[in-house]
Formats: C-alpha cells, structure tokens, sequence
C-alpha cells in the first residue's frame, strides 16, 4: 500500500472558442417575469446566459421551451435563460398576447418583448427559434437555429461551468425570475370543446393540463379529469388541445405536449393512451405502425372523418390518421416541409395545422402559419388531394372579407363545419370568427371583440365559441348579416435580406456538440432541401441534396420572394469504445424573404449550430 499522495490530474485545458461580445437586450415592450426590474447584460455577469428567441404562433419555439425545461431545472444557479419574443404576426407585438402567451405556455424565466425585432436584428437572427450562448463574461460562444439542440447547449454549459469557475468569473445563485401572481378562473387559456352526449360541454383546459366537463350553460363545472399536474399518467395530461367524439360515445384528445392520443371514457371517468409514446417525432423515425409505437408530434387537433380518426399534427406540418379498429397510425398528407402547397396529399405542405372540422367529403382544416383554410377530399382514385379556399402563403396575412381569392386571414386555430354547407373559421389573431361560403365563394365575419377564439362548437342554433384568451366559452346565436370591418392587409414585419442577382451561395453552418461527430455509419449524416416561393425565383439550386452547402442561381426577371430553406444534421458520441453512442439530431426550417439588389449579398449563411466564421 503506497501512502502518498497521487498527483492530481490536471484540469483539461477549455476549447478555444470564437467570442463575439454579446450586443445589449433591448425591447419596447418592457420585460416579464422579473417582478418589474428591468433587465441588462450587465446584470446577468457572471452567469451562463441562455438567449432564446421565440414567437407564440411557432410550434418549433413551443418544442423549444419544452427541450430547454430540464435544462432549466438542472443548471438553475448558473444558468439564466432569457426569452427574446420577437413577434411574426401584428397581434404578436400587442404587449398583453405576450403576457398571455408567457402565462399559457409556462415560461419560468425572464422574457424580453421585443415587438419591432430591434434584438433580433442586433444578433442578426433569420429563423424562429434560434438560441444564442453568452458566456458569464458577456461573450457569444455560439448559435443555434430550430430544435433538437438541449443536449448541445447542456455539455456548452457543462465546460463554461468548470472553466469560469476555475476563472473565478462564475457566479452561483437564484437567477433574477419572478413569478408572477396567480389568477383564478375556472379554464385556463382552454384550447378546444365538443359537445358530449348527455348536453354537457368538455373542454381541453390546456394550460391547468386538464379536461373539464361544463354544464349545458357552458360556465358551471361538472367534473376536472386529470391531476392538474403536468404528466404522462392515466391521470395526467400536457397542455391537451383536440377533441372528437368516436362513434362508440368517447373521446379522443389531442395530448399536444405528450405527442400522444389519448382517449377518455365520460362513462366511467377513464383515460387510456392509444397512439404516441410520449417522445416526440424526428425525421428518419417511423411513419407508420403500431400507434403505440410510433413516435408522434404536437398532435394540435383530431376529428372522426372516413372512418378514422384524422390527427393535425402540427409539429410537423402533416396530417395524420389512427386507425381504432387497426390499432394504427399512418402519415396522410404533407412532406413535413412548410408552406402552402396543394395537390396529391404526399406531396402538399403544410404550416402547422391546428384545426379540423369533417362535413361529408371534406376535411376542412386550418392552417394557421399560412394563415389559411383549406380542405382535403377523396381524389376519386383511393387517395386524397389537398385544395385551400383561403390563404397564399407564409407571410401574407390580415383582416379582409370579399372574394376569396384576395381574403385575409390572421394564423387561424380553429374551424366549424356549419349545417348549410358553409364553414366558421376562428380566426384566433384576428379576434374574429369568420365564415367561408363554398356556394359563392365568399369570405364574411361573423362576429368580432372574441379574445383568441381557438375553436367553435354548435349547439343547437348557436354556436359556442371556446375565447382562449377571456378563459371562457361565449355563446353567440349565429347571424343572419356578416358584421361590416375596415379591410386591412400585412406583411410579416421581418425585413427582407437583399441578395445580389445570379449566383448565390447558400451555406448551413453546423459544428458538432464537444465529443460527438456527425454520424456517417449509415450514409450521409446530413440532409439541405431547398425551394422557393414563388418557383420561378430559382434558376438552378431547389431539391434535395446530402451536402450543407448549395450554389443557388436566381432567376433575373424575379426581384422578390421566399427562399424555404430545411437541414438536418445527425451527430452521435465519438468514443469507439461504445458500440451504442448515443445520437442527437438537429433540425430547421428556414423561410428566408429576399430582395434582389444589385450591390446585395452573394453568401447566404444560416447558423443551424455553432458560429459562422
């Protein structure tokens, strides 16, 4: 036995890192969560600060917030995150949407409202959400863009913890988060209804994790199924959305933050899980099987259509079905690419769809970040196309009746097949609920001053409309005249980058998390798919590809438009001595307005993970 002491094992030497001073957190809309304390970086010295750009409509950013709760949790005497809320839609920048939004999702740390975008041009952010590190000296360390990236940004701050302790420049300790004070209602931020058997109305009270069973009065409570908590139990739901009757007299729950269906029994008070399993959907994972073995994705809305229940999956831009009697799920339509694209359902794209509403041969849908209502039907030929009634595309969005090739809509959630053929459309950021006619094709407004309308049901001559934001239901007897509004239209608020014409030279940035690699054991690792709206604006570049670079030629005849930009990177640990390494994969979606100009830019960079050098 040798009584000495061993040498001590010298501490491993912190990777050199570019650092970029972190620019200033300024917003109009003043700051939340910090009980009335404005906040700065200077404040925030000495902590491993996590920035996390997000808008409410966007269902990545919910992901995000979700990925980033243990993190949260784990580190929270060194690490501070800090939401940016950057808005997209005009009813985002209304300062009071934002306490709302920061009280229905659950945020528990500071948020910045930041309605003109002045942070995010200040960090030169281009895709919601992107996450930024600023070390506890006030340095950029590095960038993230989409999903998928906690466990990135967790090892991050493991080794800025360890080298700035060893600097003596971290500072441990209660983060400046102040909770705010309660508020008691009966619904929390409910999200949908439907109308049960026996009169009664059950609505997904999603910010209390519950179902609650109100009276035919729509106000007195019957019974609250599920804990309350936050969980995955047969007594337990998060944040639960969609609701369907099945044939047999249940009901069938979009488990939205569970990415599962679950389904309750009004008989006999019981809730089974029939598809999901609790994890949520990556590309490469199973697109059909088993429905308890398949992997599903922010499930915003279900309905009994065909035969089957049809699943909004909005997480992921598709529609999906559950077969009960199969015991099945299955992709239905969408590419999980963004946008508004009609035709073939294989082949369409979605933009979080969070409505659904059966009447006869169609499924009408809303489509909320294309701001549009759209429908599928049989094609006549055993499968299904995809049409839109209302709505162009990502960025065009606002209040206007008429026609419905120029009608406007503003990210709507919900929709309402009504008995005359006609639809209700609950156009939640407009605060309006609206009606498209078929037979004329005419768009009207049925009603205004609702507070985020989410979903509508019709009970007898009246239709009942779930306000999210006024955390109640309002009864409203469907009108004889549509109610006159001013038109107005919008654009997305996001400035346009200027590109010069011709050759434009695309560029993923994506670094590996510290000790993991990009896992090639399979084939290709990553994956770039580019499109543009309109088409035209793409000479040569848009497809697929396995590289993260593209040379992008633009066609000189067109001076505006979207580039749609998705990558996917996969990286595993990098020790050869595990056979089974874990692996993590990161995604995004970019929709990237540009301009052509002449003196504009020939390199366009997208950080989906580290820096651009």
């Amino acid at each position: 036995m040798n009584d000495a002491a061993p040498a001590p094992t010298p501490a491993p030497a912190p990777r050199r890192r570019a650092r970029v001073r972190a620019p200033e957190l300024i917003g109009k809309g003043g700051w939340l969560n910090t009980g009335g304390k404005d906040l700065t970086l200077a404040d925030l010295r000495g902590k491993c600060v996590v920035v996390d750009f997000w808008t409410f409509c966007c269902i990545n950013c919910l992901h995000v917030l979700d990925e980033l709760r243990e993190l949260e949790e784990k580190h929270r005497d060194t690490v501070v995150i800090i939401g940016v809320h950057s808005p997209k839609f005009v009813h985002e920048a209304d300062h009071a949407a934002v306490v709302d939004a920061v009280e229905r999702y659950e945020v528990h740390h500071p948020v910045l409202d930041d309605p003109e975008l002045a942070t995010w041009k200040q960090y030169a952010v281009r895709a919601w959400p992107t996450l930024v590190v600023i070390d506890p000296e006030g340095y950029v360390v590095a960038q993230h863009a989409g999903e998928g990236h906690a466990h990135a940004i967790e090892r991050l701050v493991e080794e800025l913890e360890a080298e700035h302790e060893a600097k003596g420049t971290l500072r441990r300790g209660d983060g400046p988060y102040v909770a705010p004070e309660p508020v008691a209602t009966d619904l929390r931020f409910p999200g949908k209804a439907v109308l049960l058997a026996n009169g009664n109305l059950l609505v997904s009270d999603s910010t209390r994790h519950q179902l609650v069973e109100l009276a035919p009065d729509g106000e007195s409570v019957v019974r609250r199924i599920g804990s309350g908590e936050r969980g995955f139990g047969p007594d337990a739901f998060s944040e639960p959305q969609g609701l369907a009757l099945l044939p047999d007299g249940r009901v069938v729950v979009a488990d939205t933050v569970n990415h599962a269906l679950r389904v309750f029994d009004p008989a006999t008070g019981a809730v089974e899980t029939v598809a999901g399993t609790g994890r949520q959907w990556w590309q490469g994972s199973p697109t059909s099987g088993p429905a308890l073995e398949v992997d599903l994705s922010s499930p915003w809305d279900v309905a009994w259509w065909q035969g089957q229940v049809w699943i909004a999956m909005a997480g992921v831009h598709q529609l999906w079905t559950w077969d009960p009697e199969a015991g099945t799920v299955r992709v239905a339509a969408g590419t999980t690419n963004e946008g508004l694209v009609d035709g073939p359902a294989a082949e369409a794209w979605f933009a979080q769809p969070s409505g659904l509403s059966a009447a006869g041969d169609r499924l009408w849908i809303a489509d909320s970040e294309t701001s549009s209502l759209r429908y599928a039907e049989p094609d006549g030929e055993g499968g299904y196309a995809i049409r839109s009634a209302v709505g162009t595309g990502l960025f065009d969005f606002g209040h206007r009746d008429g026609d419905a090739a120029q009608a406007l809509l503003q990210h709507p959630l919900g929709v309402t097949a009504l008995p005359d053929g006609s639809v209700a459309v609950c156009d939640t950021y407009n605060h309006a609920l609206r009606r498209f006619d078929p037979a004329t094709g005419q768009v009207t407004t049925l009603a205004t001053d609702l507070r985020e309308p989410s979903d509508a049901v019709l009970v007898g001559e009246d239709i009942v409309v779930v306000e999210s934001a006024r955390h109640r239901l309002t009864r409203l007897r469907l009108p004889e005249e549509a109610v006159r509004v001013d038109a107005v239209a919008h654009r997305t608020q996001r400035a346009a980058t200027e590109v010069a014409p011709g050759t434009l030279r695309l560029d993923v940035v994506f670094q590996a998390p510290a000790g993991q690699k990009l896992d090639t054991r399979y084939g290709p690792s990553t994956r770039l798919l580019v499109s543009s709206t309109p088409p035209e604006l793409l000479a040569e570049g848009e497809g697929p590809g396995s590289d993260l670079f593209r040379e992008l030629v633009l066609n000189p005849e067109v001076t505006e438009g979207v580039l749609h930009v998705s990558a996917m990177a996969a990286s595993c640990d990098d020790d050869p001595a595990n056979e089974y390494p874990a692996c993590h994969v990161h995604q995004q979606d970019w929709g990237v307005p540009v301009r052509v100009v002449a003196d504009g830019a020939v390199r366009l960079p997208l950080v989906l993970a580290g820096l651009d050098a």
